[in-house]
């Protein structure tokens, strides 16, 4: 009996030793290593300004909540990066990653919008090749075939390293593009914001309940 309760104390003493050893919400050791620091704790919405009122955190997840256009940004703003997450979207979802933008203005206009959308949808039947999922707004379009069905959750990763873009879903390169060697906009509008040397993280409403989580960043040089 009395080795029986010295094992059992030495078990409840390690266990808070390997919590406090934990990496933060979605970050995984190796991660933590390499430098990548956690955008969202899973439980509140701090590091986060704008429309925070939109957002809810359910089951450590980030959900849109927004019944109209209505952007959540970091607090801090980033230059050159690499940006992990998850999202899933409802049927016909719509929302976007804002990348280098300022906090006022249309964002893929003043900065850039890497468009996150259900574009496999009925409703999307007549989009343009530049605004599927992972395409640069209206600048360079995305391969297309790699999102999951409605309901699942996808992981994407986004690099951004001096003019050179690449996005990164499910393990697939969908998007790589050099904005230093791009002079006309395919949709014909003006994009000032694309060459901006830094801006705010974004995520960018359109009213639909996507959901958000492991979100996290590692600066790069």
């Amino acid at each position: 009996m009395p080795r029986i309760c010295v094992a059992v104390l030495l078990v409840f003493c390690t266990v808070p030793v390997l919590a406090d050893d934990a990496p933060p919400a979605g970050l995984s050791q190796e991660e933590a290593r390499e430098g990548f620091v956690s955008l969202f704790d899973g439980k509140t919405l701090d590091g986060w300004q704008g429309a925070v009122k939109g957002y809810t955190v359910e089951n450590g997840t980030m959900v849109c909540k927004c019944k109209h256009n209505a952007n959540l940004y970091t607090a801090k703003q980033y230059a050159n990066f690499i940006l992990r997450f998850e999202f899933k979207l409802p049927p016909g979802g719509n929302n976007g990653v804002g990348i280098r933008t300022p906090l006022k203005g249309w964002p893929s206009q003043v900065g850039m919008e890497i468009q996150i959308l259900d574009n496999g949808h009925p409703k999307y039947k007549d989009l343009q090749p530049y605004q599927f999922h992972g395409s640069i707004y209206g600048v360079v379009p995305a391969k297309r075939g790699f999102l999951k069905p409605a309901g699942q959750w996808n992981q994407q990763e986004i690099l951004a390293d001096g003019s050179r873009v690449k996005v990164t879903l499910n393990g697939t390169v969908i998007l790589e593009a050099d904005l230093s060697k791009i002079d006309k906009m395919v949709d014909g509008w003006l994009h000032p914001g694309l060459h901006n040397a830094k801006g705010y993280i974004g995520w960018l409403s359109h009213g639909d309940p996507v959901a958000f989580r492991n979100v996290r960043i590692k600066e790069l040089p």
